[in-house]
C-alpha cells in the first residue's frame, strides 16, 4: 500500500522568513537606487513571487535581472539568523515522521534553503529537497511534482503540497495532487488550515 507524502513549501509555510526576504529586497533596491515601498512589495511577492518582482523591476529600469538576483541572494544569505520556524513547524514535521509520512521540500528559494534547514535542525526530516537551482520549471508548473511522484512512486491521491499562496494551490492542482494551504480555494483537493497544528487533524478526520 502506498503511503502518504508531504511536499513542503518553505517561506511562509515552514519558515517565518518574509521579514528577512523584505529586508533583502530593500537592500538590493537601495544598491540600485530603486524606490522601495515595503507594503507594496510584500503584497506583490505574496500574490506572485520575488522572481516576478525582480523581472518586472529589471525590465522597468533596464537592469540585468541576474545581477539583481545575485545581489539579493547574497543579502538574504546574510540574514539567515533572522529566519525562524513558523509556530508548530517542528512539531508537525516530527508527527509526520513518527506516523510514517514521507516528506519532501519544493521551494523557489535557492540552495541557501539547505543551509537554513541545516541550521534549524530540520534537514533530516526530508527525503529530498528541491530548490530553484534543481532545474525544474517554476510553480505552478507541475515539473517538480512529476519528478517526485515518479522517482519515489508516490500516490497522487495521498500526496499533499503544503503552502501559503494561491500559486501553491495551483501547483498542486496542475500536478494532480492534494493541497493543504492557509488560503481558501475553489480547488476541491485543497484543505484549508489556520495553523500548521491543524494538519494532523485533517488525517484524524480521514
Amino acid at each position: 500500500m502506498k503511503k502518504t507524502a508531504f511536499i513542503w513549501d518553505l517561506d511562509g509555510t515552514l519558515l517565518d522568513s518574509y521579514e528577512a526576504i523584505l529586508s533583502g529586497i530593500e537592500e538590493t533596491f537601495a544598491q540600485f537606487s530603486i524606490p522601495y515601498d515595503k507594503e507594496q512589495v510584500r503584497e506583490y511577492i505574496l500574490k506572485y513571487s520575488v522572481q516576478d518582482l525582480l523581472v518586472r523591476v529589471a525590465e522597468d529600469r533596464n537592469l540585468d535581472v541576474e545581477v539583481l538576483n545575485q545581489v539579493r541572494a547574497q543579502s538574504l544569505a546574510e540574514k539567515n539568523a533572522q529566519v525562524v520556524l513558523m509556530p508548530g513547524a517542528r512539531e508537525v514535521l516530527s508527527w509526520a515522521d513518527q506516523v510514517g509520512i514521507q516528506q519532501f521540500v519544493y521551494t523557489h528559494k535557492g540552495d541557501n534553503a539547505f543551509t537554513i534547514l541545516r541550521d534549524l535542525g530540520l534537514e533530516s526530516y526530508f527525503t529530498e529537497i528541491l530548490t530553484s537551482q534543481s532545474g525544474f520549471a517554476r510553480k505552478p508548473s507541475s515539473e517538480a511534482a512529476t519528478y517526485l511522484l515518479g522517482k519515489y512512486q508516490l500516490d497522487s491521491e495521498k500526496t499533499y503540497y503544503i503552502g501559503d499562496r494561491t500559486l501553491d494551490v495551483e501547483f498542486a492542482q496542475n500536478s494532480g495532487i492534494q493541497s493543504i494551504n492557509f488560503l481558501e480555494s475553489s480547488y476541491e483537493g485543497n484543505y484549508r488550515i489556520q495553523a500548521l497544528a491543524d494538519i494532523p487533524l485533517i488525517f484524524k478526520v480521514k
